[in-house]
Parts: C-alpha cells; structure tokens; sequence
C-alpha cells in the first residue's frame, strides 16, 4: 500500500498563519530557555501515550487554560505521543492503530494525527513527542516544538541523524538500564554534521546534510534497577557532560525508572527536582510527567465501548487533579518573588 508523500498530507491539513505565528513564538521561547536568557522552568507534561483524540483535546484545553496561570515562572508543554516504543510486543500507538481493532490503518492514523496535532495548536499548546520511526518525522515535524528519542532508540544512527536536522530542542534519554553515556554519546552525535539517506516532502529518498543541533541534551530517566534524579546522580550525569565537552543541560523524566512506574511516585521526583533548581542547579530545565485526565492504566485489549475515558492504555498516569497541584506548587515556588527569596526553598518545601 503506498501511502501519500509528506507534501500530501501537509497540503491536506495545512498550518495557518495563527498556527505558524504561535509555533514560531513557542519555538523562539523554548530556545531561550534552553540558552538560560528566559528563566521558565519547563514541564512537559501528557499522557503516556494518545489512544483517543477527544480525551486528548480535553486535556490540552485544561492546559492551556493553566498555562495562563503560570505564564511569569513556568513553560508548559503538551506530551502528545503518537507513537510507542514497545520493549518487545504490544499496542504501538495511535499512528499504527488508530482504532484500537487489530486493523493497523497507518494511512488512518496519519491523517488522525496530523489533525490532531493542529487542533492542539490551535488551543496555543506546545507540543512534544518521541520520535520513533524517523520516516514519520516529515509528516509531522513542523508541529512539534520539543522532541525525544527514547531509551530504546538513543544509540540508533538513524534517530541521531535525524536529531542532528531537526531545528528544536531533542532530549535524549538514558537506556531502559539505566546507562547515561549512552544518551551522552547520541547528543555529541546529534550535535555534529552528518550526510544521511532522509525521505524528503515529495517522499523521494535523498542524500540529507545536516549541520548539527545545538540544542541536543540528554534526559534522566532512570533504570529498572535504580533512579537517577537526585542531586548526586544528577551532578554526577553534568559531571559526565562536562568531561565530554557536551551540552550541559538536561532534563528529568519523572516516570519510568525514576519511578519505577509506580505513577504517584513522580511527585517526589518533581518535588525534588524543584528543590535542586531553587538550591541553585541551573542546569536543569526543566521536568517531564506522566498525566491523563485520570490516574491509573487500563488495558487497550477490550472493546472500544469498555475502555474508560481519560485513563491511558499504556504506563499509569497521574490524574489531572494532581498535575495541577504540582504545576501551581512550581510556579509559586519559580515566581519571580519566591524566586528571589533567600527562603525559597523553605517556602516550596511547607506547601509539599
């Protein structure tokens, strides 16, 4: 089945001057950031994964609505993950399965996600997701504002390649075991020029040369067997950076192994990260959850009439309630007034 080039389907759900006056202003504030002019504190925040579009447009909307709450202290950031990177087997995401039935309608879930991505926009949303399959990238790039190669794929040429073309911020995480030099190696890579095989608008293969991306850096996720965002591991990660002449900012992954999927954990993570950056470590931009509307995981394997809206069919999430608290707690503590304050941390501690 051969499917419409990346022209195709960008012609057929095309950006609007509104969408590209919010992405470019979204892309010039996280680059910002990134270089330490704006202070923001980013929180990357979604479900696990995006299995319905209705659920999903919900939860951008109470983002966006809380992003106003917070706009002087924190940049927030919709996780929306189309795909998902499986360790073995399993359901791997809207774009490949868009009606959870077996039917594998890619073109479907091409045209569903593509949409979806621009009604997010839309709301004044910025959007981050995990780059999986690199051939994706072309029909999709121009909406994401922050991406991320996963553990699974962070020593893959392909996804370095691709990293070292794209012209936002890409975190590359850890391994599932826990092992940093890996994801230290893929942001020198990223980092550097490379001529490549890439699949162009016109879904012609061509010879790619890219320049090398800045704004690659690493993320801390954890492992199976331990964590990885206190302050000494975390030090120790900048330490690494440091001696390998890399990027020296990062960002913590409160799910996964900092967790230990348990999803009511990462409030201790996020609290902890908080902490770190009012006691001074400036290296860290910023945090990334794990949220749906509502807490808990369900199985995608039932019929669609079963499955409980807002809740994700892959990792547990935190619920909506929760997400809020925590994003309030940050952007009080990250205010301009707390911020300045000599008991900032003291202060952002009492309201844990």
């Amino acid at each position: 089945m051969l499917l419409p080039t990346p022209k195709d389907i960008k012609e057929k759900y095309p950006l609007s001057a509104y969408h590209k006056e919010f992405l470019q202003s979204s892309n010039a504030t996280v680059k910002d950031i990134f270089h330490g002019v704006d202070k923001k504190f980013v929180i990357i925040t979604g479900p696990c994964s995006i299995h319905d579009p209705k659920a999903a447009l919900e939860y951008a909307k109470r983002l966006s609505e809380l992003s106003e709450r917070v706009s002087d202290s924190c940049f927030l950031i919709m996780r929306v993950y189309i795909e998902k990177s499986r360790s073995t087997v399993g359901w791997k995401g809207m774009l490949y399965d868009p009606y959870l039935d077996g039917s594998d309608d890619i073109l479907a879930g091409l045209e569903v996600c593509r949409k979806l991505l621009l009604d997010i926009t839309e709301l004044k949303v910025p959007i981050a997701l995990e780059f999986v399959d690199p051939l994706l990238a072309p029909y999709i790039d121009d909406l994401v504002t922050w991406g991320f190669i996963g553990a699974r794929s962070c020593s893959s040429q392909p996804h370095r390649q691709l990293s070292s073309l794209l012209p936002i911020p890409i975190g590359f995480k850890n391994t599932v075991d826990g092992d940093i030099i890996s994801a230290v190696e893929g942001v020198i890579s990223a980092s550097s020029p490379h001529t490549f095989l890439h699949v162009n608008s016109f879904g012609n293969l061509c010879v790619e040369k890219s320049e090398g991306n800045p704004l690659a850096h690493i993320v801390l996720r954890g492992g199976r067997q331990k964590a990885n965002y206190y302050p000494e591991t975390v030090q120790a990660s900048l330490e690494l950076l440091k001696s390998a002449e890399a990027c020296p900012r990062l960002i913590v992954d409160c799910s996964h192994g900092n967790s230990q999927k348990n999803h009511v954990k990462q409030k201790e993570v996020f609290f902890s990260i908080v902490d770190q950056v009012l006691q001074g470590n400036k290296n860290i931009m910023g945090v990334m959850l794990e949220s749906h509307l509502y807490e808990g995981v369900q199985s995608p394997y039932q019929s669609s009439s079963s499955l409980k809206y807002g809740i994700s069919i892959t990792d547990p999430c935190l619920d909506w309630v929760s997400t809020e608290g925590l994003i309030l707690s940050a952007g009080c503590a990250f205010s301009d007034t707390a911020f300045a304050s000599t008991s900032s941390t003291e202060e952002f501690s009492s309201s844990k």
